[in-house]
């Protein structure tokens, strides 16, 4: 028996070798697979470029040294934009490219179907967000957008036009109490930030906050971190790992800060769930002065009565949070900037709301279609400041433009928003701020994707209308009571991330109105 056991533990170590080796051999496979199929798909994507001449990229890098790592690379794609009119290739690195396309006819080729959004873009603030209609794709994002259409029906939006206004005037006592010197200088950006955090805190569900005075809030403090990491996240390279980013002490942040903010979330959402159980209170809510986007979502049903599980209701709220507070903050600074830089058009939109307002207390839904020239300088500033600067899309299935060129399923498609709207080709003069391209007789002429800052098509934004809405009350509320300058010591440095801000803020020169 003991020459048998000791047999036995000569054996083992060899059969523990084999299945080292075994595992070894598995691994080198399927490494060598996966690099055959990624160079076979890299081969497959040259050939699909080859149709679309473009600048020449590394071997390795592809085009990513051409650009500043300070994230000033505006100038660089308009280059290219002007070059390659239509469409070039971006290579960033070896394996992955876009086709960056410049021109309306190939965006309206693009837009016009309802492909799904490129997940290497969003997926960084997936997370937070969730599957929302935003990343959502397929029946899913179908099912979802017909949905949550009706909350975005104008009965709906009337009654935020107050709410918006209330947080305007909130920031503006801040700025009566700031300016307190002739020609006080203000960065402008982070006010407007919070006003506009404010106004969807309302809108969402009814949060009265504060969180303009009491910007110490966990929640405003959550939200925020949100939006710094996302965006830090998608400038740094090595953070697109999901492994590193999680060991970084950057992703424990955003872990703590998403959790912070689901937790919020999901208490209204059990608060307001609490509170529609009872009959009466049901009764009351259907008949108040107005419903809030979370009793929207939460009477949502569909053909079948069904609605949204309490997850899903969350993703929604927080896709609002996130779409409707930082984009439309960046639309409102970009605008005051402009109309502080040419005081002429200034001028006339206040004329115009001061006209509008006697006899009016307040802004109203009826005075939003009653100011045409307000609504011009929105669209302009709209053009050539897009808050979101480009679009992605990751096709399903081939594509072909309308000169006969293709791409094949699986490749990524860019539709450079800030390149289309300055694209020469279509606009006059295009690094002018000039209102008028937006009068009735110069719009009619225009290609229908020339101008397209909420994109087009299927999957454009839901929440447009209420976006114009709060930029036109805010501007209105702004330049009625201040006069804006310029500070030329502190000139904006554009910045494209998943909003186009400015990396040093936007600092203007602001005196009160007598």
């Amino acid at each position: 028996m003991a020459i048998v056991e000791a047999l036995r533990s000569l054996c083992f170590p060899v059969e523990l070798c084999r299945l080292f080796h075994l595992i070894a051999v598995f691994c080198v496979v399927s490494f060598l697979f996966k690099t055959v199929k990624l160079f076979r798909r890299k081969w497959e994507m040259m050939t699909a470029m080859k149709l679309f001449p473009g600048p020449p990229a590394h071997w390795l890098f592809g085009h990513v040294l051409e650009f500043p790592q300070d994230g000033t690379d505006l100038d660089k794609t308009m280059t290219w934009a002007n070059q390659y009119q239509y469409a070039h290739p971006i290579w960033f690195g070896p394996f992955t490219v876009f086709l960056s396309i410049n021109h309306p006819d190939y965006v309206k080729t693009l837009l016009t179907t309802a492909e799904p959004k490129d997940d290497m873009v969003y997926q960084f603030i997936t997370p937070w967000i969730g599957d929302g209609l935003l990343v959502s794709v397929g029946q899913k994002w179908f099912h979802r957008r017909r949905l949550l259409t009706p909350g975005f029906h104008y009965d709906v939006l009337k009654p935020y036009v107050r709410l918006v206004a209330d947080s305007t005037k909130i920031m503006l006592d801040k700025w009566e109490q700031l300016c307190t010197k002739e020609n006080h200088t203000l960065e402008i950006h982070q006010h407007i930030s919070l006003m506009t955090l404010d106004s969807i805190l309302k809108c969402a569900f009814s949060y009265r906050g504060n969180c303009q005075i009491e910007s110490d809030s966990s929640y405003v403090k959550a939200v925020y971190e949100l939006c710094f990491l996302s965006n830090q996240r998608f400038r740094t390279f090595p953070y697109h790992s999901n492994l590193i980013y999680y060991l970084s002490p950057h992703g424990y942040r955003f872990r703590k800060a998403c959790s912070l903010a689901h937790h919020h979330t999901d208490e209204v959402i059990r608060q307001r769930k609490e509170m529609l159980k009872n009959e009466k209170e049901l009764e009351k809510s259907k008949n108040k002065r107005y419903l809030d986007f979370l009793d929207i979502l939460l009477c949502a049903r569909d053909e079948d009565g069904k609605g949204l599980s309490d997850e899903e209701i969350r993703a929604e709220v927080d896709t609002f949070m996130f779409e409707g507070h930082d984009t439309t903050a960046a639309g409102i600074s970009w605008l005051l900037y402009c109309l502080a830089q040419y005081p002429e058009h200034q001028q006339k939109c206040r004329e115009e709301i001061q006209e509008l307002l006697e006899g009016h207390e307040q802004i109203e839904w009826e005075l939003l279609s009653k100011m045409p020239y307000i609504t011009m300088c929105v669209k302009e500033s709209l053009r050539l400041f897009p808050p979101v600067p480009g679009i992605s899309r990751r096709l399903t299935k081939p594509l072909t433009f309308f000169d006969g060129r293709k791409i094949p399923e699986g490749c990524l498609v860019g539709v450079s928003i800030y390149c289309i709207h300055r694209n020469p080709m279509i606009w006059d003069n295009p690094e002018v701020f000039d209102p008028l391209r937006f009068s009735p007789e110069n719009s009619a002429s225009r290609h229908t994707h020339a101008f397209i800052p909420f994109s087009a098509g299927p999957r454009n934004c839901i929440g447009q209308h209420f976006a114009m809405n709060e930029m036109k009350v805010a501007v209105a509320l702004i330049i009625n009571r201040f006069e804006l300058e310029i500070d030329e010591s502190k000139p904006p440095l554009k910045i494209p991330q998943l909003i186009l801000r400015s990396k040093n803020g936007i600092h203007l020169r602001i005196k009160k109105l007598q």
